[in-house]
Parts: C-alpha cells; sequence; structure tokens
C-alpha cells in the first residue's frame, strides 16, 4: 500500500504526540501526590507512581501510559493504513520516552509498549504481558518483568507476526533496554527495588 507522505507525517506526529502525554505527572499532580519527578526513582511511569502509595493513580497510570500507545497505533491504521500503524507504534513509543513537554525527560516505555504490542499484534502483546506478570510476581523486580517481557517480545513477533513487527518489537526492546541502564547495573550489583504492595 502507498502511503501518501504528508498523511504519514501528520500520523508520526501525532502518534509522538499521543506518547508524549506525561499521565504520570498528570495523575499525581491531579490528585495531590505530589510531583513524581521528586519521588522515589523519579521516573514518571506506574511503578514509581506506586511508590506513593497511591495504588490507583499506579494502575491508572499504567492503563493510560498502554491506552495511549493503543490509540495512536488504531488512529494510524484508521489514517494511513497497517503499514503507518507499524511507524506510529514507534512514534508513539518515543514520544513516551523523550516528550518536548518535559525537556524530552520521559518514561522508561514499559507500559506504552506493552500497548502497542496489544494494537499492533495481540498475540504478541499477551505473551508479553503474561511474562511481565509472571516475572513481577515470582520474583518481585518489576525492572527486571520489563526487561524480560520486552526482551522476548521481537523473537515471539518474528514467529507469530511479520517482519515489519518484529523489527518494530526489537527497535522497542533496544529502547527500553537503554532506558533501564541503571536497573540492569542495580540488578546485577543486587541492590535494585522490589516491587512492595503492601502499601496503602
Amino acid at each position: 500500500m502507498t502511503i501518501d507522505p504528508t498523511t504519514l507525517v501528520v500520523t508520526i506526529c501525532l502518534a509522538y504526540l499521543l506518547g508524549s502525554i506525561p499521565f504520570g505527572l498528570v495523575l499525581t499532580r491531579l490528585f495531590g501526590a505530589g510531583d513524581i519527578r521528586k519521588i522515589g526513582s523519579g521516573n514518571i511511569g506506574a511503578t514509581n507512581v506506586l511508590r506513593t502509595g497511591r495504588k490507583g493513580l499506579a494502575a491508572a497510570t499504567l492503563i493510560l501510559d498502554g491506552g495511549k500507545g493503543a490509540v495512536a497505533v488504531g488512529l494510524a491504521d484508521w489514517l494511513a493504513g497497517p503499514d503507518a500503524a507499524v511507524i506510529a507504534a514507534g512514534a508513539s513509543v518515543v514520544g513516551h520516552l523523550f516528550p518536548v513537554w518535559l525537556g524530552f525527560k520521559g518514561g522508561k516505555g514499559v507500559a506504552t509498549t506493552l500497548g502497542v504490542l496489544l494494537a499492533i499484534a495481540w498475540p504478541v502483546g499477551v505473551i508479553a504481558c503474561l511474562v511481565w506478570l509472571l516475572v513481577a510476581f515470582t520474583l518481585r523486580y518489576s525492572s527486571l518483568a520489563a526487561l524480560v517481557a520486552i526482551g522476548v517480545s521481537p523473537f515471539v513477533a518474528w514467529g507469530l507476526a511479520d517482519a515489519p513487527r518484529a523489527i518494530l518489537a526489537l527497535f522497542m526492546a533496544i529502547l527500553v533496554f537503554a532506558r533501564h541502564h541503571e536497573n540492569i547495573r542495580r540488578l546485577l550489583s543486587g541492590t535494585e527495588s522490589r516491587i512492595n504492595l503492601k502499601k496503602a
């Protein structure tokens, strides 16, 4: 399918802007939990929102961060077709990682990547989510769960989807791993924080 260049550029820009909405920061400020960038790791994602003790806000952040990736894919598919949707999927993750509103200092991209995978190739997304849950609730490391889930997604996409989606999954995995470089060092040194579900 031939994609009109102007439509493609508009689609990519919309996907980036959708991805760049910092829901974790917006929700914590809106509901009086403070500036999430000054709490815990300083990250704007759901795991750090959970450190405020507000499980509801953390769950909402997770859903909205994943949802914006899925919406970006759906919108691109509607505007310009499935090939553009694959490109827009990557753009939405880039938007989350490097949002223009926050000086290009965003989150780590896990929820948005999972949302994108569910929208672009749902069997791959489901498997990635299940892997995340398995690792997170057995070993209690959110970062390790993310790395394993996102790390296996290119291989799953290669087997269950197609080459463009496998390449997309690899691209997103590289970005997510790069943003987790500090977590990887802490995991290797044994100093990484575990998930704490005991807070109110």
